[in-house]
């Protein structure tokens, strides 16, 4: 049961930032998102995808200041978005690329797989998210930690399951592609392992300080983002 890049994750301190960070970095404006009520968060979006990474796109996120989430009390927002060392790099160096979203065919079994292999790692329980858009309304499950952490410092993906509609298929082609994407981690052997256990081929992991790496082919050329594990 294979799991596909399905999107990279671009934190921000606002949206504003993301979207003159895309549009200075990439070339490009990124398209229309949405808001995501039960995490109190919006996004705008581009399409990367390639024959090698198909339906993936790279999303800008980031805190709804005029929204509260719909969460529980108590629990925190996906991809470490209440995390104050995070918000503070995003406030200090502007956004820049935290994670990685892996979409699998059933979520259910892909952290059942995860929690019980070589490696086992709690990915967090599923939740049920939606939002509507004007060509029809977006339905997913997706892992998220109580606490909101990402794991393995962002290398370790969340897992999306979509309903019949999925984001990348009315999104317009924008000249940005995702041409290949590498991790390297203190602990690669349990970074591999985990890759293994979600299907995960996509990505390759090699030792070394902890950090994420998309390269991606832009209308400004070739363009190298980094988490560089902080």
């Amino acid at each position: 049961m294979p799991a596909h890049i399905d999107h990279l994750v671009i934190a921000a301190r606002t949206l504003d930032e993301g979207v003159a960070w895309c549009e200075a970095t990439l070339g490009v404006t990124p398209g229309p998102g949405g808001e995501h009520p039960l995490m109190g968060t919006h996004n705008r979006l581009i399409s990367v995808a390639t024959a090698a990474f198909p339906q993936a796109y790279l999303e800008v996120i980031a805190i709804d200041p005029a929204k509260k989430p719909t969460r529980a009390a108590g629990l925190h927002r996906w991809f470490d978005l209440d995390d104050a060392a995070l918000q503070a790099e995003l406030t200090q160096h502007g956004p820049r690329l935290i994670h990685f979203v892996a979409r699998v065919a059933d979520a259910s079994a892909a952290l059942h797989a995860l929690s019980s292999g070589a490696v086992p790692v709690d990915r967090g329980p599923l939740v049920e998210a939606s939002r509507d858009t004007p060509a029809g309304r977006l339905d997913w499950k997706i892992s998220v930690r109580d606490d909101g952490q990402r794991l393995f410092y962002g290398a370790l993906p969340t897992v999306i399951e979509w309903g019949p509609v999925h984001p990348a298929d009315t999104m317009p082609a924008l000249g940005v592609t995702l041409t290949g994407l590498r991790a390297t981690h203190p602990r690669p052997e349990m970074l591999q392992a985990a890759h293994v256990a979600l299907g995960l081929t996509q990505i390759a992991v090699q030792a070394g300080p902890p950090n994420l790496v998309a390269e991606l082919q832009t209308p400004r050329g070739p363009v190298t983002l980094e988490s560089k594990g902080t």
